[in-house]
């Protein structure tokens, strides 16, 4: 059973999403107390390949005010994610030679351990962006008359 800590709302608007991977994340001990009390930030975030390992950077965790003085939090510190070796190289290929971009969806929790879902995603064009706010707004709108129509139904 996994449980939603943070989530990239953002990342499903401004991107078409492919295909989606679940990574692991190292962690300090003084990041993973404040990703327990929530202080976890996630829409800035974006997930880039060095020297065939992945990194999220623009994850912000901030640090409870009770960490300890012996550690030094650094709020935006660049995270390591993990993956096979086989899913790193396949997502390096798509990378490289179809123009995909690696998006954090969410972070949840697996057991003890934060993990990360990311997307391989392409951006969408304005139009699209605004296809996907008309389609929202409709779904909204739908929802309104249907519960409109079942509370002003015929009473027996």
């Amino acid at each position: 059973m996994s449980a939603l800590i943070a989530e990239n709302r953002r990342a499903r608007f401004e991107y078409h999403i492919e295909e989606q991977f679940e990574a692991g994340m190292v962690l300090e001990g003084w990041e993973v107390k404040a990703v327990r009390a929530g202080q976890i930030q996630l829409t800035d975030g974006y997930v880039v390949i060095r020297d065939g390992e992945l990194f999220l950077i623009g994850c912000r965790i901030n640090a409870l005010r009770s960490a300890s003085t012996h550690v030094n939090p650094e709020a935006d510190r660049t995270k390591k994610l993990l993956m096979s070796k086989g899913e790193i190289r396949r997502l390096i290929g798509k990378v490289e030679q179809r123009g995909f971009t690696l998006v954090p969806l969410n972070l949840h929790w697996k057991g003890r351990h934060v993990k990360a879902d990311i997307a391989l995603a392409k951006g969408k064009a304005q139009h699209d962006k605004r296809d996907t706010e008309k389609k929202r707004d409709w779904e909204r709108e739908k929802g309104r008359l249907m519960r409109h129509k079942v509370s002003s139904g015929p009473k027996e």
